[in-house]
């Protein structure tokens, strides 16, 4: 009996949840904020740019920027310092506040994972990120294909060279990588899917185009085509190194389809790891892929994430997925390997 001639409440077993012990129910009802407006402040605060930002997620710039003011009212904190023309930079509490919203983000998305789990069903978000070199020519039909097994997944697609996919993962801006293993340092997970050897591309009409393999010394002094995307170029030319040999480079570029134009028009040669079905560059000039003869080991292709992190459900079925399509001997858009 209490002194007032109440009875005293029996308290609860278990531990009350965090917003009833301290009494914060009311504050936690009257929030005005909501994850889709911290998730357009991480795009702007990791991008640099309202812009940027705005692509990222694919949303208007005006609504990544009321997303910010609302923020910065409901928090009473300037989250950026705005820069004329030059794009926005994170204050020192901004800094603070996108390391806890990421945070936040990420177990909001785990409630996906607790979903999936009860129901047996694979929903969530799940952005991937693949070598340019062969997202046009796998990633539609594997992306369509998974689509159709998973239809309630917010599937999205960052393509770029090997170090922009590396950096985006350490960003946190991609949950994997389709890459080669190259390049990867002790503190990512490397999940080979197939092996992939190095090609002499050529043109269709070259006087070695039919040969069964090509030795790259006997190339040396013909005009090369760089493929001069980061880690992609210093794969290749390291190639002529371990044979001593200089190539003449008479033209370079980042795209592959750029490369593959050049050479079509009878520019030179150059070297590739892809092998696609459509055996003709853009401005239609047929083309000739040839297995080099030289004892050059076979780059692995496979699926990158961060050692440590925890696979999603979405992310694990998304990797099964691509086991089961790409192998060393056959995946989609290239021509199979035959042994």
């Amino acid at each position: 009996m209490l002194p007032n001639g109440g009875v005293a409440k029996k308290r609860p077993a278990y531990p009350l949840p965090l917003i009833t012990c301290y009494g914060c129910w009311d504050r936690f009802r009257g929030m005005r904020f909501t994850l889709r407006q911290l998730a357009y402040f991480v795009a702007a605060g990791e991008t640099g740019g309202v812009t940027l930002a705005s692509e990222r997620v694919m949303i208007s710039p005006p609504s990544i920027s009321a997303a910010i003011a609302q923020l910065e009212v409901e928090f009473g904190i300037q989250l950026f310092i705005r820069h004329h023309a030059q794009g926005l930079s994170l204050t020192p509490a901004g800094e603070r506040f996108l390391a806890q919203s990421k945070e936040l983000l990420r177990q909001a998305e785990g409630l996906y994972d607790f979903a999936d789990n009860i129901t047996n069903t694979v929903t969530g978000t799940l952005h991937v990120g693949v070598f340019r070199t062969y997202a046009p020519l796998f990633i539609p039909e594997i992306c369509k294909s998974f689509l159709e097994k998973y239809p309630r997944v917010d599937f999205r697609v960052s393509e770029g060279s090997e170090q922009t996919l590396l950096d985006k993962l350490y960003a946190a801006e991609i949950s994997m990588a389709i890459t080669y293993s190259l390049n990867l340092t002790g503190d990512m997970v490397f999940e080979p899917l197939a092996e992939i050897p190095t090609y002499v591309l050529l043109p269709a009409d070259h006087a070695r185009a039919k040969n069964k393999s090509i030795k790259l010394a006997s190339m040396i002094d013909e005009p090369f085509i760089l493929l001069d995307m980061p880690l992609s170029r210093e794969y290749f030319l390291s190639m002529f190194e371990r044979k001593s040999l200089t190539p003449k480079i008479v033209a370079r570029s980042e795209y592959p389809e750029m490369v593959r134009s050049y050479v079509g028009s009878g520019f030179g040669y150059s070297l590739f790891s892809s092998r696609p079905q459509n055996q003709a560059s853009l401005n239609g000039k047929p083309l000739a892929y040839v297995p080099l003869a030289d004892d050059f080991k076979p780059m692995s292709l496979g699926v990158a994430t961060l050692k440590g992190l925890k696979k999603t459900r979405v992310s694990q079925a998304f990797e099964d997925h691509c086991r089961s399509l790409i192998t060393t001997t056959a995946m989609p858009g290239m021509v199979p390997l035959r042994r």
